[in-house]
């Protein structure tokens, strides 16, 4: 979540007119995220008892015919029982408003708020309660009708890795272009194409996930959901949240995750054993995208880019150390 493009009080209170969720009563940009602008808003509500949702406007990396995919997939999970939340539909019944701003090549949506925080610092509880609740998402969307292709897939990461360049890579960090012409290759070369596919989130970072305490009360941000290799999204989740903040590896939580998603959904002798290279490639996705965003960023946007070392270096403890899956 960002915010690139700025809305005033009268052209946002007129936006919200067009949902039946009463009037405006503040809007909050909030600062978390790279790819698209976001809000929090309170209304009056339509009962008159004031309401909070989140207003997000597409920027970049999202394709607008993906956005029927992402939010009907939002209620899909919402119907099952997935702690995610519903999007609220305009008064004539759309999923999001499309052709908005002078140029019309923006859309927007609204969807519901939740309760709940992002963990900064996760524990084996938390973690234990995010891998049974990415079990389950996988479980619900098994019988969603729609189909993405993984659009940050391995295609991506070398075209991302080609647009940054080795003397980008180098300017952020001289060992970040060595990782990447080493190893992402060598991955390309070795992903597995044969394991059981279905919905990802495929970005399940923890300001993704609201909790109150050990409960997750949130699942959010379903903006790179997509039909993949279901370990990869939890090789994804691993690498999101079994390293602290200075990248060491913190065993009780990743046990607790993989203890947790084998709670609801087992892992077949295939996907365990392509773990340690899921993580590998899960890193590399995100150490490209954050390269990406590192050198392009608009000075002025409402955004902070985030190191792509930390991924780059966790796919070199996963290359080291494939026994952490085991």
């Amino acid at each position: 979540m960002a915010v690139y493009t700025h809305l005033g009080a009268e052209e946002m209170s007129a936006l919200i007119a067009r949902f039946d969720v009463g009037t405006l009563v503040s809007a909050k940009g909030i600062a978390e995220g790279v790819s698209n602008s976001n809000w929090l808003l309170e209304t009056t509500g339509k009962d008159g008892a004031s309401a909070r949702f989140i207003l997000t406007m597409y920027e970049f990396r999202i394709e607008l015919e993906d956005l029927p995919y992402f939010l009907s997939l939002l209620d899909h999970l919402a119907a099952k029982g997935c702690p995610v939340p519903r999007t609220i539909h305009d008064r004539e019944g759309n999923l999001f408003v499309s052709e908005y701003g002078p140029n019309g090549d923006k859309a927007l949506a609204l969807i519901e708020y939740l309760p709940g925080v992002s963990v900064s610092t996760p524990t084996a509880g938390q973690a234990r309660a995010v891998g049974a609740e990415l079990a389950r998402l996988h479980l619900a969307a098994a019988d969603f009708p729609a189909s993405r292709a993984n659009g940050m897939g391995v295609a991506e990461w070398q075209r991302l890795a080609a647009a940054c360049g080795p003397e980008g890579l180098a300017r952020i960090n001289p060992e970040l272009a060595e990782i990447v012409a080493s190893e992402l290759p060598r991955l390309a070369a070795s992903w597995p194409a044969d394991l059981p596919a279905g919905v990802i989130h495929a970005d399940l970072f923890p300001d993704n996930v609201l909790m109150l305490g050990d409960k997750v009360t949130g699942l959010i941000d379903f903006y790179f959901a997509c039909n993949d290799l279901i370990a990869y999204d939890l090789a994804v989740t691993h690498v999101a949240w079994c390293f602290d903040k200075n990248d060491a590896f913190q065993p009780d939580v990743s046990q607790a995750l993989i203890e947790g998603y084998e709670s609801v959904r087992p892992l077949s002798a295939e996907e365990r054993a392509a773990l340690p290279l899921l993580g590998q490639g899960a890193a590399m996705r995100f150490a490209m995208s954050r390269a990406w965003d590192w050198l392009n960023t608009p000075a002025d946007a409402l955004v902070t880019p985030k190191d792509p070392m930390g991924p780059a270096r966790r796919l070199g403890f996963y290359k080291a150390n494939p026994q952490v899956f085991a």
